[in-house]
């Protein structure tokens, strides 16, 4: 084995939570400790998948006691905002008097709106004074960088002020790796003045929330071409496609997550675009790099050639029974716990019946997952999906129990919601008060009870839905295809609170942040407040 010295890829504590600013959504307050003596071993990767993890090891010392050094973890301080909210992607938040109204051609209730490109699907995201958005190019902020990229904005949280933004060139392979227009598909990962990301060129990015409107270059990446107080400020960025010959299929569009010094993500590996073909099967599926560097810690490519497609979900964290777990569903239509220092699978479970096929172009029952999973009171939930170009189609909805190991496909099921009941999705589920809720891609959103997955009612949006279920202040908010946001009361009884229609597709998740709601549509930011 080949032993490895990496500085500052701390470990991480068997504790319940992690600090999370209530944005959008809260879990509990717990300082973590992790440690700050750390090596890493290397062990040779494995001849058919390949995990090739990097062990931390606690050195002990024997002076009457055992005595291990230790640090906060996330500098536990720290506001941090991601897709989901919280670590478990939970789609919940605490905050109130969110508005239950609004006109968009009046402007009753709105405080104010900025334009996007043309196609928006990541975010939005709100912390430090300023609002996070994924797009594309189309809006054209700076006249010097033309031609169609991803861009990461920033706007201005009190008045929806353009700030800053990044942008990335398209991928020259085109649409089998970078379809047209898509922009930045990932939904960062902040912590601090530090945000995460996946850009459209299959990279993790690590930049500078002030981009550089602070007047600093902060490194140790110093190439950026542009460096006006409009551009964004790269600290680093890991090239998937390069360091670990990641193929992404049509677009990598992972929303990583962060846990001490640890950041976890899909890269998004998949098919050619004969749809049949791996051409890269022992690349990584699942990796972790040391976030304050770069650095990779460990990988995994358990899926190797079972995958179906495309690799488009992200990772959730928690700690159930004790055991701190980093989950991650995989292109092969089964989801991934792993410990979160090694990279050693804890669990793993098929998300499919056995008799399901996969078939191209969606004709058939086995399904790959683009949900994220949500890890709540110990239990870990998950449906199944496909690209929603495939169109509908059965799917299955799961509560599993995640304190199991090995292959826990017979064993791990608390419940099942699927077959004829559901349908293929792409939500994430929020749980509150006992219920759960979720939308499949037909536009039915459902209330199951969380522990038993007892049905209560369906709503019919008549339109598709690719965003999820957002719980606050006692209503559900949901968008659509057609650009409608429909508000439910939360309970066991369904009852519509008020519809409107936001002018494009909503294809993203509403946010609320300091008694504002946030909405983003195809080609809009929008801030509401009452």
């Amino acid at each position: 084995m080949i032993v490895e010295n990496i500085s500052g890829a701390n470990g991480i504590a068997t504790y319940d939570d992690i600090y999370c600013k209530r944005n959008p959504l809260y879990d509990n307050k717990v300082n973590i400790k992790v440690s700050s003596n750390t090596c890493q071993i290397r062990s040779e990767k494995d001849k058919i998948y390949g995990l090739r993890s990097y062990t931390p090891i606690l050195f002990v010392l024997m002076l009457g006691m055992f005595f291990v050094s230790s640090i906060s973890i996330a500098d536990s301080h720290k506001e941090i905002a991601l897709w989901g909210g919280s670590l478990g992607r939970n789609m919940v938040s605490d905050e109130v008097n969110i508005a239950s109204s609004w006109n968009l051609a009046s402007g009753e209730n709105i405080k104010w709106t900025a334009e996007l490109g043309s196609q928006s699907y990541a975010g939005p995201l709100v912390i430090g004074g300023k609002v996070f958005v994924g797009t594309n190019n189309e809006a054209l902020r700076n006249p010097k960088l033309t031609g169609d990229r991803g861009n990461i904005q920033a706007f201005r949280e009190s008045d929806g002020e353009f700030l800053w933004q990044i942008t990335h060139t398209k991928l020259a392979a085109g649409r089998v790796n970078d379809w047209p227009l898509q922009g930045i598909c990932s939904t960062p990962y902040i912590e601090g003045d530090r945000l995460y990301y996946i850009s459209n060129r299959c990279e993790v990015v690590c930049i500078d929330t002030e981009g550089f409107m602070d007047g600093e270059n902060d490194g140790p990446y110093k190439d950026e071409s542009e460096t006006s107080n409009i551009d964004g400020d790269i600290i680093w960025i890991y090239d998937m496609m390069d360091e670990l010959d990641v193929f992404p299929h049509n677009l990598a569009t992972c929303s990583p997550l962060a846990v001490g010094d640890l950041l976890f993500l899909e890269t998004s590996n998949g098919v050619d675009e004969g749809h049949i073909h791996i051409p890269s099967p022992f690349a990584p599926s699942f990796i972790a790099l040391n976030k304050n560097t770069g650095e990779l810690v460990w990988e995994d490519a358990s899926p190797g050639e079972n995958i179906l497609h495309g690799q488009w979900s992200n990772p959730a964290y928690g700690v159930i029974k004790g055991v701190p777990q980093v989950i991650i569903p995989g292109g092969d239509g089964w989801v991934y716990s792993f410990e979160p220092e090694t990279g050693k699978i804890i669990w793993k479970f098929d998300c499919n019946p056995k008799d399901s096929e996969w078939v191209l172009g969606g004709r058939g029952t086995r399904n790959n997952i683009i949900s994220t999973p949500v890890v709540y009171d110990g239990k870990v939930y998950i449906a199944v999906g496909q690209d929603p170009e495939h169109g509908e189609g059965v799917g299955h909805l799961y509560c599993l129990d995640g304190s199991q190991t090995g292959d826990t496909t017979d064993t791990a099921a608390i419940w099942h919601f699927g077959d004829e009941q559901f349908n293929r999705t792409m939500s994430t589920a929020a749980i509150h008060e006992g219920l759960l809720y979720i939308s499949d891609l037909s536009g039915f959103v459902y209330c199951l009870d969380a522990n038993t997955g007892d049905h209560y009612w369906t709503y019919d949006t008549f339109a598709a839905i690719w965003g999820s279920p957002y719980v606050v202040d006692g209503k559900v908010y949901i968008g659509d295809e057609d650009g409608d946001v429909v508000i439910l009361k939360t309970g066991k009884t369904m009852e519509v609170l008020f519809e409107t229609n936001m002018g494009s597709a909503v294809y993203t998740t509403p946010v609320a942040e300091n008694g504002v709601l946030y909405i983003v549509t195809r080609n809009q930011l929008i801030a509401i407040e009452e």
